[in-house]
Order: structure tokens, then C-alpha cells, then sequence
């Protein structure tokens, strides 16, 4: 271990990282790389009131997408459906190509598209989890602004190990 990775489990904050690019967050609200697949949260685009459950898995590049109650979504023909290639483009904007793709371990060639670079096959996962943190990570936008700890997003002690 370095002295940078030492340095940061000794401190009450993880860094956080700035998007790559400005994005818009109404149509993928929520994107994140997660329990080995690139998930989120993608508005419908439709109907105001529907939001879809997105992810792509790393590796096998298996996909999936369906409403918070895991209906699935009618876009999803054997191929990736829009909510997907949205959710991709996001997160390129978010964490920048090169992350993503070294994410999701697939190649990206110079000029190419990341969707039309995965070979993957539409394979049912469940999305509470994700949505939950959606929803959590909202949760936090209602909060008064403070400079003071949040009590539930302070697990760690700032200095040393508690005796």
C-alpha cells in the first residue's frame, strides 16, 4: 500500500471526483460503476413519472433494463434499448471513455462508439439496489446546507483508529 491509499483510510472523506464533462442530469439522473457493472437511473423520456433501472455488466457485457418494479423495458428487442445508450453516454461523461471502457473491459477503438463495442446479451438483474441509492443520494439534496459532519456519512473517526 502507498502512502497515499495509508493516508486516505486515515481520514473521515473520500475525495470526490469532478465529471470529465458538464452533463445534464435529467435524462440519467444517476449513474455510477458499481458492483462490477456500469448501472443508473435513466428518466423515461415519455412519461415524466417513469424512471428506468439500467446496467451493463463488466466482462460479460450482459445488460438489462427495466422500471424501478422490474418491468421490463419494451425497447429491449434482443439489442440495447435507448435508456442503456443513454445511461452509457452519461457515464462517459461523468468518469470519461477511457475509465469506463477499462470498467467494463472492453476495447474502444480510436473514433469508435462505446455501445457498438460490447457483445453482450440482454440477461435479467435486479435493480432495487440501485434505485435505493438513487434514492438516498436525493435523500441528501433535501438537507440544509452545513459544513458540519452528516452523522450517517461520517463512519470513520477523522484521526487514528477508535481505542
Amino acid at each position: 500500500m502507498n502512502t497515499d491509499g495509508a493516508a486516505w483510510e486515515q481520514r473521515s472523506v473520500a475525495r470526490v471526483v469532478s465529471p470529465v464533462q458538464p452533463r445534464k442530469l435529467a435524462s440519467v439522473p444517476f449513474v455510477e460503476l458499481a458492483d462490477g457493472r456500469l448501472q443508473g437511473v435513466v428518466s423515461s423520456g415519455s412519461d415524466i413519472a417513469r424512471v428506468y433501472v439500467s446496467s451493463i455488466t463488466a466482462g460479460t457485457h450482459a445488460f438489462n433494463c427495466s422500471t424501478n418494479n422490474n418491468r421490463p423495458c419494451g425497447g429491449l428487442r434482443g439489442s440495447p434499448c435507448k435508456h442503456l445508450h443513454d445511461l452509457a453516454g452519461a457515464a462517459v461523461l461523468q468518469y470519461g471513455l477511457d475509465q469506463v471502457a477499462r470498467y467494463l473491459h472492453v476495447e474502444v477503438g480510436d473514433g469508435a462508439d462505446l455501445m457498438s463495442c460490447l457483445n453482450g446479451r440482454h440477461e435479467p438483474t435486479p435493480g432495487a439496489m440501485v434505485f435505493s441509492r438513487f434514492l438516498r443520494h436525493l435523500s441528501y439534496l433535501e438537507l440544509p446546507d452545513t459544513t458540519e459532519p452528516i452523522a450517517e456519512m461520517h463512519w470513520f473517526p477523522a484521526m487514528g483508529a477508535v481505542r
